[in-house]
């Protein structure tokens, strides 16, 4: 999935976060996503969700079709996701990476607590999309 249609498709919950228009969340987000540490920790996420989602005949092949397809046809429609602490620490490193939040919020990422709740979020960012997208 290319990181625009990501950004896109992330942009309503970080709107909704945010209180910003969609259009403005969606440049932050292609911000935050052109860093490729912060692009593969999405990619996980969702990538973990793809797995968890994928039941016991169905391959990883036909999960991967089917993501596709529902980014063609829903990937404009994806509503935002139910804002939770794991979904924000996400959102905060997203902010972060865009040069939106202040610095001091890393170290709270950084911390222990943090770093389990932003891997969390991104596993609940994933499922959200995976949601969203098959259908």
């Amino acid at each position: 999935m290319p990181r625009a249609e990501l950004a896109r498709m992330l942009a309503p919950t970080l709107a909704k976060a945010t209180q910003v228009d969609v259009e403005v969340a969606e440049e932050r987000l292609l911000r935050a996503l052109a860093n490729q540490r912060v692009l593969d920790d999405v990619y996980a996420g969702l990538s973990a969700a793809l797995a968890e989602a994928k039941g016991p005949r169905t391959s990883e092949e036909e999960m991967v079709d089917k993501l596709s397809a529902g980014v063609q046809a829903r990937g404009r429609r994806v509503r935002a996701a139910e804002l939770t602490p794991a979904i924000s620490a996400v959102l905060v490193l997203l902010n972060l990476e865009a040069g939106e939040a202040p610095e001091m919020m890393r170290e709270t990422l950084q911390s222990q607590k943090g770093r389990a709740l932003l891997q969390e979020g991104l596993r609940s960012m994933g499922n959200h999309l995976i949601k969203e997208l098959i259908r």
